[in-house]
């Protein structure tokens, strides 16, 4: 390539005119270049003496121009199913031919229940590290708004349909309906009835602005196998048969999990921000026995993540369904599957194909859909865990109304001097007594009714007797158990002659400060330079820029072991750390330490919850208090491709070097050094180029384009108008 010496400076007005006249509208077309030199295809492996032995694949989306991919969790962290300790990535040289592996990438954070995980590109494929800066500037794909994608949107889904064999390929198809999970809210699942091939499991859901709003998601079934497949002399013995390692690869997927569940991991890879939990926090040992579930049953509706009444029918025109059980034995490795069927015919809309367990170990799970029409017929709920069914329950939708008199919309609280219910609805504090209020309607007098309670799964207190409260209202129930209320997990059920009509849970954790339990308190900051010297450390809410570490502690009491609780970090309002578990230190403590590595300047605030409930925030800044905005992770402005040709012959130059130079320098100023470049391009063999970073709207860029044999280019005046989020352009070159 020729140095800036030998750049000869055409007329800025000459260069202008061109690209002008050669500028042209193909956002559709443009847009899914972009997208496909975005996605990647992930190879773990296992480093067998310098013989890599493929264990799981999947594909992968750039999401920064420095080298952060989201992909799938499962086919990425280590498991008994994909054990590898190599993560290589393929990358994109020409769209029409397989994947080039070029790259090793490290897991930057994953979350194994969401199934999503975030790689950062860290070393050459032959395993030199890579320096800051070094990586070159890589395509990315912009991310979107999930929670804007509506039904029947179309969509289009990125990925690799085989082994890494074959080119990316774009798979078109809609949004059929969204499925909701405890984990995930409403929207835990995307669902579409286009069959999407196993391999692109970690890949893209892009919407119709070319915007990454998903990643469609499988996970293989152990011991099936059709679903796995050798490729690999992996023992070395000259064949390739079943004797060889087999690579998991799922059947065709149709669930995809929206984008904005994965934003906090995101947030956080994009920042290097990594929170360790140096002290109070204990090892989650294994079950010991296989998953269960038990107690299926449906409702109409959620209140608080319970069930708000229980039901055997529904009327006709319902569009709100979800199946209801309880689980125990369950681990992030466990793969469980929804079959729902109409009158024996299979719904696809309403299944869930199978995908990872993204509850905790034990606990009540649903799933179900609101907004969503639920023809007439008899509906019939399998679910299956590791392949196997394990539950079934049948609804009929249409029928004939429910004779029988209901309750509904359970909530717990503490009775006050006045009699009325005060509290949060699902967590007490440590007392002697529980209070319920709940609503009933159709009630006749006379009716046998019953009130459970239950402590740990066991029973403790039953209520008997004759209904005599009327027709519809609301009432309140208390139960005194013998030694008062403990920390942990309680259950009310409720049964209308004979069958059950409501149910819902509770916690009882923290000590009485009037009707809401305290259970976190002392929440601090503190900076030093390790767990220990920040446990004696001053604290303080604000610190200077530049400090090593930041650590958040916080006390606690009367917390039982397993108490599901959710630790969540924030800067600038945006939430970069987020863990749910069950809690798994002493019943009572001082000084949970948490360390936040290297802090950028920000606002940050740290947010305690128990069963969902957010009950504590505490905040801190650092520096400035205001987080420095990343370039590399913007995709706001023009999207610049286009091809460059031999003015004589029409044919395409490749290795053509086209730069666009930072705002403060010209084309004349430039030297080829790394801080007055602001995008690189260089053509593949048929003279085509795509720019990684978008140019900023009605900003002017200075450009030099040059190669061996051709005279070279250089301008300065080159921009676009937010009217253009593609531009393609076409670049002639004279032999010189």
């Amino acid at each position: 390539m020729r140095g800036p010496g030998a750049s000869r400076t055409l007329p800025i007005l000459a260069l202008l005119l061109l690209l002008a006249m050669s500028l042209r509208a193909q956002q559709s077309d443009d847009a899914f270049d972009r997208i496909k030199r975005a996605t990647v295809f992930i190879y773990q492996a296992e480093d067998r003496a310098g013989d890599l032995i493929v264990k799981c694949v999947s594909s992968g989306t750039l999401i920064s121009a420095d080298g952060l991919i989201v992909t799938n969790a499962h086919s990425a962290l280590q498991s008994r199913r994909c054990d590898g300790d190599t993560l290589i990535a393929s990358l994109n040289v020409e769209l029409d031919e397989p994947p080039v592996p070029k790259y090793r990438a490290e897991i930057f954070s994953a979350d194994a229940g969401l199934d999503i995980a975030i790689l950062r590109i860290a070393r050459e494929l032959d395993g030199r590290l890579i320096a800051p800066g070094d990586l070159p500037i890589l395509p990315f794909a912009d991310i979107g708004d999930s929670g804007g994608v509506a039904l029947d949107d179309n969509l289009a889904f990125a990925g690799y349909p085989d082994l890494g064999n074959e080119p990316v390929a774009i798979v078109r198809g809609t949004a059929a309906a969204f499925i909701a999970e405890p984990a995930g809210g409403s929207r835990a699942w995307l669902k579409t009835l286009t069959r999407i091939p196993g391999a692109m499991s970690g890949g893209g859901a892009y919407n119709s602005a070319g915007q990454l709003v998903g990643v469609p998601t499988s996970a293989p079934v152990a011991g099936e196998g059709e679903n796995c497949r050798v490729i690999d002399d992996s023992n070395r013995d000259g064949r390739v048969d079943g004797a060889d390692v087999c690579v998991p690869v799922g059947e065709a997927i149709s669930a995809i999990r929206p984008i904005q569940l994965a934003q906090s991991l995101i947030r956080g890879a994009r920042r290097s921000l990594q929170v360790e939990q140096s002290s109070g926090a204990g090892e989650l040992a294994p079950p010991l026995h296989p998953p269960r579930i038990s107690r299926p049953l449906f409702s109409p509706a959620i209140v608080d993540r319970m069930p708000s009444t229980v039901v055997g029918s529904l009327p006709a025109n319902t569009n709100s369904l979800y199946f209801f059980f309880d689980y125990d034995n369950m681990t992030p490795e466990t793969i469980y599957e929804l079959r729902v069927s109409r009158d024996g015919r299979p719904e696809q809309s309403f299944s869930l194909p199978p995908v990872r367990w993204s509850g905790q170990e034990r606990g009540l799970w649903h799933i179900g859909s609101r907004g969503l029409a639920w023809a007439n017929g008899a509906y019939e709920f399998t679910l299956l865990v590791d392949g196997a069914a394990a539950a079934s329950q049948r609804i009929v939708i249409g029928g004939e109304p429910r004779g029988a008199g209901q309750f509904s919309d359970i909530v717990f609280g503490i009775l006050t001097g006045d009699g009325m219910l005060a509290g949060n609805g699902s967590i007490l504090p440590v007392g002697a007594i529980a209070s319920a209020r709940f609503l009933f309607a159709n009630m006749a007098d006379g009716v046998d009714w019953a009130a459970i309670w239950y402590f740990s799964g066991a029973e403790f207190a039953r209520a008997q007797d004759r209904w005599s409260d009327g027709a519809q209202g609301s009432k309140v129930i208390s139960v005194q158990p013998q030694g008062g209320l403990l920390p942990g997990f309680y259950r009310l059920e409720l049964y209308v002659a004979g069958a059950l009509s409501a149910t819902s849970d509770f916690v009882v954790a923290g000590e009485q400060r009037g009707p809401l339990p305290d259970i976190f308190s002392n929440v601090r900051y503190s900076v030093a330079g390790d767990p220990v010297s920040a446990r004696r450390a001053q604290a303080a809410s604000s610190f200077p820029g530049g400090v090593a570490a930041l650590y958040a502690l916080f006390d606690w009491r009367r917390i039982a072991a397993g108490t599901p609780w959710t630790l969540r970090w924030l800067v600038d309002d945006q939430v970069f750390y987020q863990t749910a578990a069950p809690w798994q230190s002493l019943e009572s403590g001082s000084d949970f330490t948490l360390a936040l590595a290297n802090p950028p300047d920000g606002n940050y605030k740290l947010q305690l919850l128990v069963n969902g409930l957010q009950l504590v925030e505490a905040e801190a800044i650092v520096g400035i208090g205001q987080l420095p905005i990343d370039r590399l992770a913007q995709y706001e402005g023009t999207v610049l491709s286009g091809r460059v040709l031999d003015a004589a012959t029409g044919r395409g130059v490749p290795s053509v070097a086209i730069v666009l130079i930072s705002a403060e320098f010209t084309a004349e100023e430039f030297e080829w050094r790394g801080d007055q470049v602001y995008a690189l391009a260089t053509s593949d063999r048929n003279g085509d180029f795509q720019f990684a970073l978008p140019l900023a709207y009605d900003t002017p860029y200075s450009v030099v384009i040059e190669t061996d044999g051709f005279i070279p280019l250089a301008a300065d005046g080159f921009q676009f108008g937010a009217d253009q989020p593609f531009a393609d352009i076409t670049i002639e070159l004279a032999r010189g």
